[in-house]
């Protein structure tokens, strides 16, 4: 029996509203059965097109932290043109994943054990076998970079802030 990956529900939509205003990104949500603008993986994946993230009430919980975290690390001429791909290099899809990781504890009855569940079930890939095992042993690099750009503290809580 497959297991089930956290969807957005109408709740956890209005709260990842609220996780992500101050980054000033918009939450569209899209109705059941028409197609997510801006989604680079198709189906229920969320989408990215400017500063607006679009979802569907059945698009993985874990796939709009992604895209939105996209959105938070790249720079200001790419989010400027920003439009379904969000691109990046290896270094930044690693701080994407991580960064993932420390905003879904902000998340009501969402965490990021959760989260590492939901992206190994959903096919991600880490060479630790897991997404839990590369954020608590292999995870240095992500956590530096996103230190280095500002958009976490040397704390590793999230500052607030897009990359500068």
């Amino acid at each position: 029996m497959p297991v089930a990956i956290t969807a957005c529900t109408t709740e956890r939509v209005n709260a990842l509203r609220i996780l992500f205003a101050d980054y000033g990104l918009q939450i569209v949500q899209v109705p059941l059965g028409c197609a997510i603008p801006g989604s680079y993986w198709g189906d229920s994946e969320a989408g990215l097109i400017g500063n607006r993230l679009f979802l569907r009430t059945d698009t993985p919980l874990h796939s709009a932290l992604h895209e939105a975290c996209h959105f938070i690390c790249m720079d200001d001429a790419r989010r400027d043109q920003l439009h379904t791909d969000a691109g990046g290099d290896v270094d930044e899809e690693n701080a994407v994943c991580y960064l993932q990781g420390l905003l879904a504890d902000r998340l009501r009855d969402y965490d990021r054990q959760t989260l590492f569940s939901d992206m190994d079930t959903w096919g991600y890939s880490f060479r630790l076998g897991s997404a839990q095992a590369w954020f608590d042993q292999d995870a240095t690099d992500a956590s530096s970079w996103l230190v280095e750009q500002g958009i976490i503290n040397v704390d590793r809580l999230p500052t607030g802030l897009l990359r500068h």
